[in-house]
Parts: C-alpha cells; structure tokens; sequence
C-alpha cells in the first residue's frame, strides 16, 4: 500500500517540479519583453500631440454661479475654473511605456501632467455634483454628472448617481446610453460600471 503512495508523490514532486520552471520562465521571459518594450520607448523620439482628444471644461453650460456662498461648493468651482484652458486629456489605463511609445520619451512629463488635471476634473465633477444633488438641485447635478460620463470618467458613483437623478426626474429610458461610454472604458473598474448599468 505504501509503494503506489510512495510512488504517486514521486509524480506529483515531478510534475510540480516542472510546473514551478514553466511559471519561472514564462515570468522570465515577461519580464524581458517588458525591459525591450521599456527600452524602445525611452528611446522614441518626440511626436506631435494633435491627436490626443482634449477635454474643454464648457464652464458656461455648467451651474458656476449656483450656492457660491457656500465654502465647499466655492472652492469645487475655483477648481474648475483653475483647469478650464489647460491641456487635460484622460490617459487611464494607458500605460508610461505605451505613451512614451506612442508619443515619444520627451513628451511623458507633459502627458503626465494632462492626465493628473483629468484626475482632479473627474473627482471635483464628482464632488460638486453630489453636492448640489444634497443640496437639492436635481437637474443642475446632472447636468455635472453628465459632462463627467462625457469625458469617459471611470468614477463609479458619477454613474451611480447619475442613475439614482435619471430615475427621480423620470427619465429611466436614459439609462442604457451610458453604456456605450462604460464599455469604452480601458481602467479596471470597466466591468463593475457596466454590471451596474445594466442592473439599473
């Protein structure tokens, strides 16, 4: 009885033994395709950034003037208004190598920063559409929740709260067309936007 035990751990030591190599050198080899990656993208050359799909805060469709007296609400609009003329572009999901590649090694610190001005757009249209949602002015919030999802922003409770508004103004048929925007989303919360969207 103990010989076919004995035996079969021979093979399972084998087999393990085999498959820890594999692992090791598929990780190997991962790793070596992201060094040459990172290589030719260090050394590409500057490109023109025309094509990149720039943002333009519309600071005249949104609700600027509204509850300026309060603090918060105050300081979310001098937010918006400090970014309005600037370079932003939303880079989620795309990575440092694949920009470099794309546009070129000397133009990473640029692009950097017109992906961190999106970061503080997507969360400041979050915050000043919860805000005004709390302080009662339905449609004006979604007015902000709306430009957010035009911007592809991956912040998952403008979808959340944009959902909740389209249902208590009645407009529930309005639903199913933030999917297209969802489903062109590269960042990983992607998928749980869409379970959302489509559970709506």
């Amino acid at each position: 009885m103990k010989f076919p035990f004995f035996a079969s751990f021979i093979v399972f030591c084998i087999w393990l033994g085999y498959e820890i190599k594999k692992h090791s050198r598929m990780e190997e080899k991962s790793m070596e395709d992201f060094w040459e990656k990172e290589a030719a993208a260090n050394n590409t050359r500057r490109k023109p950034l025309d094509d990149l799909d720039y943002i333009e805060i519309p600071l005249e469709r949104l609700p600027m003037e509204l509850l300026d007296a309060d603090p918060r609400i105050r300081e979310y609009h001098e937010t918006l208004r400090s970014l309005a003329g600037n370079p932003i572009v939303n880079l989620s999901g795309i990575s440092n190598t694949d920009l470099k590649l794309r546009y070129g090694a000397p133009n990473i610190n640029a692009l950097t920063l017109y992906d961190q001005r999106y970061t503080i757009l997507a969360r400041t249209l979050q915050s000043l559409g919860e805000a005004l949602y709390e302080k009662g002015y339905v449609s004006e919030a979604c007015t902000v929740l709306e430009f957010a999802v035009s911007t592809r922003t991956d912040v998952s409770a403008t979808y959340r709260l944009l959902i909740t508004i389209y249902k208590e103004l009645g407009q529930a048929e309005k639903i199913p067309a933030l999917l297209p925007t969802a489903q062109s989303l590269t960042s990983g919360l992607k998928n749980s936007i869409i379970r959302m969207i489509e559970e709506a």
